[in-house]
């Protein structure tokens, strides 16, 4: 069955790169925050997007190899693999992108941190930013291959 975004297909590969690329750019911002290791959900952010770029990597790679060599990829244990894979990496980066959006939204509006200048709440947004879109394109991924699951 050819699903978009299924592994093995181009528009698969597209969607684990953007969201490998999303997770990266929500730990550069992050990274480049004066004081960020001050929460711990943002800790939790740096360490679920980093789990998010080394699963969608691979994942790519493995895309990419099954393109070259015109492999299909829809076999039963494997899809299930990218599934729980798929499922556990989703909840994992949307509890820290809504967490980490939590305490944004306390510094900046709450307790007025953002008004100070030794406060980099750009910063913040911008990482919180990529981890939902990173996160956005997981969940099509996810309910592809859940799809997927079922079809093979």
């Amino acid at each position: 069955m050819a699903l978009f975004g299924s592994p093995g297909r181009l528009s698969g590969l597209l969607l684990r790169m953007g969201q490998c690329f999303s997770a990266a750019a929500s730990i550069g911002f992050m990274v480049s925050a004066h004081g960020f290791f001050n929460s711990t959900a943002f800790c939790y952010l740096i360490a679920s997007m980093g789990i998010q770029v080394l699963w969608s990597f691979g994942l790519a790679c493995l895309d990419f190899h099954a393109l070259r060599s015109k492999t299909n990829l829809h076999n039963p244990v494997l899809v299930s693999l990218f599934v729980v894979g798929d499922w556990v990496t989703a909840t994992l980066s949307l509890a820290a992108a809504c967490s980490s959006a939590g305490v944004t939204v306390l510094y900046s509006r709450d307790l007025g941190y953002c008004k100070s200048p030794q406060i980099p709440c750009s910063h913040f947004k911008a990482s919180i930013l990529f981890a939902f879109i990173s996160w956005f394109l997981l969940a099509i991924s996810s309910l592809v291959t859940f799809w997927l699951l079922a079809a093979v």
